[in-house]
């Protein structure tokens, strides 16, 4: 049942610990349930316990089996990741390219309606922090290891395949990897096709996916009053039964959605630092280097877990974003300036153009393409969702559906479209212009240091791409432990400290575990894995944010 929507909530209203009443008329929904009810609270030697018994007890013993029996049989991990990524993406690629469709036109369709009018936190609700403060937090969001460690490998990679043509085996399928009717021998041609297909991958799909989850947690909470978990986003689907078995299955996939996607990450992060520190100071890039990193990393990670949000992730953070501005000024400034301006615009719109044909889910020829590039991105950025979604909700209260979506599409879709032009266009202009072909020949994880050895400053210039991927890796870490200690709390956003501390290196060890157990492909196949389940809950979840946001007061 529904209170009256012109009823002023006060801060008895919710039973959600942290998350603030809703100002002005909202429709709360009333229900018994209070946050932390079903929660095992207790301490022992001397740690303090505040979790949900059977979200934590499932998520974190499944997890513990996972890593024990990957650990233990490595030499068969290689072979049975390959088979699991190989089969979903062969045979259910559809599905992601569908889901992603959907989340792009929700998002369009709420942008375009009244309901972009309703206000998260409450039709008199005022936004937390200014639009420069807000966007900057966006743009946070968004910058992570991925862009790091494709930013120059795909547009690459695409641009190579796309100008190296279509090829045909004996039983008529193609064996290329170009993306749609790639552009033989015609570079310019092969240059706009690569940028459109990378700039697909990091545009507007994986952020209406984040942008969807991220309006569903905001509403739910700040407006609706449940707890700050997946499963209040049911509500209007399940009822009370959100509360037990059906909710806990919710939350136990986020979690399992967040972890994968988050050890993805860490795991490229991982490879590339060790491929970085090889390239300028002779370490050996081994398994061993990279279980070295990761837990070094993870440990760094710990301390800024136990130093709080305020000291530890938001200063990192703000390192991170000014290393960040400054590799990307200093590739414009001394890269091809005019090149990389004029190419913003020109990538943009052959994005524009391309994107109905690269977003098409059936009837492909490039299924190598859709399969190993496409499906496995849509994966991983599902697989993530709860992860930035509750970040971007938990900033965002204030602002109305029509400003949310609008800026968490445009805006990182922007600064990710600069970033690949920059990078990638650098690049792909020292292999047309120069002759050289260092970059087109390295490994995907040596690629940047290799764009960047052709620049000034090229040691120092890779050194700051070194601490960037590993900065990235303590904030992925450490913002992710905190998301997913929220969820196995049972909504609480103020946990004991020593349960982010156990999800942190838990997150560690899934990585290792992963990158022993076969690499790259071990890495790709858990994302899509949670994301392929994870995928069909956001379907479900779009029909509860339609039918949840019908209900609400609109802003004036």
């Amino acid at each position: 049942m529904e209170k009256d929507p012109n009823h002023k909530p006060s801060s008895a209203d919710t039973g959600s610990e942290g998350v603030p009443a809703p100002e002005g008329p909202a429709n709360l929904i009333d229900t018994d349930y209070v946050i932390g009810q079903d929660n095992i609270v207790t301490k022992s030697f001397g740690v303090d316990v505040d979790l949900h018994g059977k979200v934590f007890t499932v998520s974190s013993l499944l997890i513990l089996v996972f890593v024990i029996l990957t650990l233990a049989f490595q030499g068969g991990a290689e072979p049975f990741f390959n088979g699991i990524r190989g089969w979903l993406t062969s045979n259910l690629s559809w599905v992601f390219l569908l889901g992603g469709n959907v989340f792009v036109l929700l998002a369009l369709v709420l942008i375009f309606t009244p309901l972009g009018k309703v206000r998260i936190g409450g039709a008199e609700a005022t936004p937390d922090y200014s639009y420069m403060g807000w966007f900057a937090m966006l743009f946070a969001a968004g910058m992570g290891i991925g862009l790091m460690f494709y930013g120059v490998s795909e547009p690459m990679t695409h641009f190579s395949t796309a100008l190296g043509g279509t090829s045909v085996g004996e039983n008529g399928i193609r064996t290329d990897w170009a993306p749609l009717g790639a552009a033989a021998g015609d570079e310019q041609a092969a240059v706009d096709l690569g940028m459109a297909a990378t700039i697909f991958h990091w545009g507007l799909h994986p952020w209406a996916a984040y942008a969807i989850v991220g309006l569903s947690l905001a509403i739910f909470a700040f407006n609706k009053g449940l707890p700050l978990t997946m499963r209040s986003v049911f509500y209007p689907i399940l009822g009370e039964r959100v509360w037990g078995w059906p909710g806990h299955l919710i939350d136990i996939l986020a979690v399992f959605a967040t972890l994968f996607g988050l050890a993805t990450s860490l795991g490229l992060g991982a490879s590339q630092a060790a491929a970085g520190l090889n390239e300028l100071f002779g370490t050996p890039n081994t398994d061993t280097t990279m279980v070295l990193l990761i837990a070094g990393i993870t440990a760094v990670a710990l301390c800024s877990i136990m130093l709080g949000v305020e000291k530890g992730v938001q200063r990192l953070s703000q390192v991170n974003m000014v290393l960040a501005f400054l590799l990307l000024a200093f590739v414009i400034l001394v890269g091809p300036t005019l090149a990389i301006a004029t190419g913003f615009f020109t990538n943009l719109g052959h994005y524009l153009a391309e994107l109905p044909a690269l977003s098409n889910p059936f009837g492909r020829e490039d299924a190598n393409f859709v399969q190993g590039w496409t499906a496995f991105y849509w994966a991983w950025w599902i697989s993530w969702s709860p992860f930035v979604g509750m970040f971007i909700a938990r900033v965002s209260r204030g602002r109305t559906v029509r400003e949310f979506l609008t800026a968490v599409l445009l805006v990182p879709t922007l600064v990710s479209v600069l970033w690949m032009t920059s990078f990638g266009g650098t690049a792909i202009e020292q292999y047309i212009t120069d002759g050289f072909q260092g970059v087109q020949d390295a490994a995907l994880e040596l690629k940047l240091f290799a764009m960047l050895g052709e620049l000034p400053l090229a040691s120092i210039t890779s050194f700051i791409g070194i601490v960037l991927v590993i900065v990235f890796f303590v904030t992925s870490s450490d913002s992710g432990s905190l998301v997913i200690d929220s969820i196995t709390a049972g909504g609480k956003v103020d946990a004991p400290k020593p349960q982010r501390v156990f999800w942190a290196i838990i997150e560690g060890a899934i990585a290792i575990a992963l990158l022993l157990g076969g690499g790259l492909t071990a890495l790709q196949a858990a994302a899509v894995s949670t994301g392929l389940p994870f995928t069909l809950v956001l379907l479900v979840a779009c029909y509860a944010i339609i039918k949840g946001l019908m209900s609400e007061p609109k802003a004036v």
